[in-house]
C-alpha cells in the first residue's frame, strides 16, 4: 500500500531569466529526491542568471536551449513536441511577465512557449518578478487568461525582494513547488470541493509556568491525513496542537496549546465543514489549579496535582452533527482495542473510527508507520499498515466509499 502515483514521474521544467533562476538547482534536487525524471529547458535569458552546466549535472540530462528549438541534434524529434509528450507535468520557475504574456496570447516564438501550446498534460506558472510589476492591470490580464485556458498560475509569495521592494513576486521554496505539482497529479479527486477539517498533534496543559503535562503525539499521522485529504482536492484546515511535525503546504492552519483552546477552535469551525477527523491526541485530564509561579520542590515530600476532566471534542461534534456531515474519531488503545474503540463510536455518534494500538517500538506515537483498523458501525471496514501517509491515503479511501452509501 503506497501512493504509487508520486512516483517515477515526468518533468518538464521551463527556467526564463530572472533572479530568481538560482532556486532552480534546489528544484531539480527535490524532484531528483522524489525519483523522478526531469528535463529542463532555458529560455534565451536564463543563461545569464544561471549555468546550464549547473543544472545538467543535477538532472543527469542535457539542458535544452533555445538554439536547440529549431536545431537538428535530436533529428526528426522535435524538441517541443517531444519534451511535452514526454512529461506528466509541465512547470515554468521562475515564470517572468514575458512568458505569461506569450502563453496568454498563444505565442510559440520561443522553445518553452511553444511546448507550452503542444502539452495536454497539466501545466503550471510560479510567476516571480518586482511587486510592481506582478501588480501591473496587463501582468493580472495575462494572469487571468492563462487561467481561463486552463493553466494553473501560482500567486507568488511575499516578502523582501532581491529588486530591494518588498510584496508579492518571490518564488515560492522548491518543496511547495513539489507539492503543488504532487496534487496536481494525484489521480483521486473525490475531495474536491468539500471542506475538510483535521485535528492533529497533541495537547499541553499547564501545570505552572514551566511545567506541563502531555503525551508523545508528533502530529505525523494528522499531517499525513491533512496533505493527502489535500492533494485530493479538498480545501483543509488543520487545527494542531504543539507538534513535531511541521505543517503540509496549502492547508489553512490553526495553532493551539490546550485541550480547551482545541474544543473552542473545532467548535468555532465545525458547522463549515463537510468531513471532520479528530486525529488529534487530546489530553482527557487538566490540572484543576494552575499556578502562576514555579512549585518549587519539597525535599522529601510528594506533589499533588488534582486533575479535572477536559471537555469532550469528540462527543460534542457527535451531539451537534450537522445533516450530511461525516464524523472520523481516532483511538490510541492499550488492550481490547477493536471492541473499545467501537464503543466510542458508538456513544460519540461518530460515523468512523480509527484505532491503533499503542507501545512498544512499532507503537504509533512518534513512529513513522501505522497499523490501524477503521471500524464502522456495521464492523472493521478495514485494516492498514505501512506509512503514515499512505495508511493516510487508504482512510480517505475507505471514508469516501461509506460517505457514498445511503444514509450518509
Amino acid at each position: 500500500m503506497s501512493l504509487e502515483w508520486k512516483k517515477g514521474r515526468r518533468l518538464f521544467l521551463g527556467v526564463c531569466g530572472g533572479i530568481s533562476a538560482y532556486k532552480v538547482p534546489e528544484i531539480v534536487r527535490e524532484f531528483k529526491n522524489a525519483g523522478w525524471e526531469i528535463e529542463v529547458v532555458f529560455s534565451s535569458s536564463a543563461e545569464e542568471f544561471l549555468s546550464p552546466m549547473t543544472v545538467s549535472t543535477l538532472s543527469g540530462r542535457k539542458v535544452w536551449l533555445e538554439k536547440d528549438f529549431l536545431s537538428a541534434s535530436k533529428g526528426w524529434k522535435i524538441p517541443h513536441i517531444t519534451l511535452s509528450e514526454w512529461a506528466d507535468i509541465t512547470i515554468i520557475a521562475p515564470a517572468t511577465a514575458s512568458l505569461l504574456h506569450r502563453a496568454a496570447n498563444g505565442d510559440a516564438s520561443d522553445l518553452i512557449s511553444a511546448s507550452l501550446l503542444a502539452s495536454r498534460k497539466p501545466v503550471i506558472f510560479f510567476p516571480a518578478m518586482n511587486v510592481n510589476m506582478w501588480e501591473h492591470p496587463a501582468v493580472g490580464e495575462n494572469v487571468k487568461r492563462c487561467r481561463q485556458m486552463g493553466y494553473t498560475v501560482f500567486d507568488p509569495d511575499e516578502g523582501f525582494l532581491a529588486c530591494g521592494y518588498e510584496g508579492k513576486g518571490r518564488l515560492p521554496s522548491a518543496d511547495v513547488i513539489r507539492e503543488e505539482c504532487f496534487r496536481a497529479l494525484e489521480p483521486k479527486k473525490d475531495l474536491k470541493g468539500l471542506k475538510i477539517l483535521v485535528t492533529s498533534g497533541p495537547t499541553r496543559e499547564a501545570i505552572d509556568p514551566v511545567r506541563y503535562i502531555s503525551n508523545p503525539s508528533s502530529g505525523r499521522m494528522g499531517s499525513a491525513l491533512a496533505r493527502t485529504s489535500w492533494y485530493r482536492g479538498a480545501e483543509v484546515t488543520m487545527i494542531s496542537g504543539p507538534a513535531q511535525e511541521p505543517p503540509p503546504h496549502g492547508v489553512n492552519l490553526i495553532r493551539v496549546v490546550s485541550a480547551e483552546d482545541m474544543f473552542e477552535a473545532v467548535m468555532s469551525v465545525a458547522d463549515e465543514q463537510d468531513i471532520v477527523v479528530k486525529a488529534a491526541a487530546v489530553g482527557d485530564y487538566s490540572p484543576r489549579e494552575f499556578s502562576a509561579r514555579k512549585i518549587k520542590r519539597q525535599d522529601e515530600q510528594n506533589l499533588v496535582i488534582e486533575l479535572r476532566p477536559n471537555r469532550d471534542i469528540a462527543a460534542a461534534l457527535g451531539a451537534s452533527k450537522k445533516p450530511g456531515q461525516f464524523l472520523v474519531g481516532f483511538a490510541a488503545e492499550t488492550e481490547d482495542a477493536v471492541p473499545n474503540a467501537l464503543g466510542k463510536l458508538e456513544r460519540k455518534g461518530l460515523d468512523l473510527i480509527v484505532v491503533n494500538k499503542v507501545g512498544g517500538p512499532d507503537g504509533a506515537f512518534g513512529s513513522e508507520t501505522n497499523d490501524v483498523h477503521v471500524i464502522g458501525k456495521d464492523g472493521i471496514a478495514g485494516s492498514f499498515s505501512g506509512s503514515k501517509e499512505s495508511v493516510a491515503d487508504a482512510i480517505w479511501d475507505v471514508v469516501s466509499q461509506k460517505r457514498s452509501l445511503p444514509g450518509n
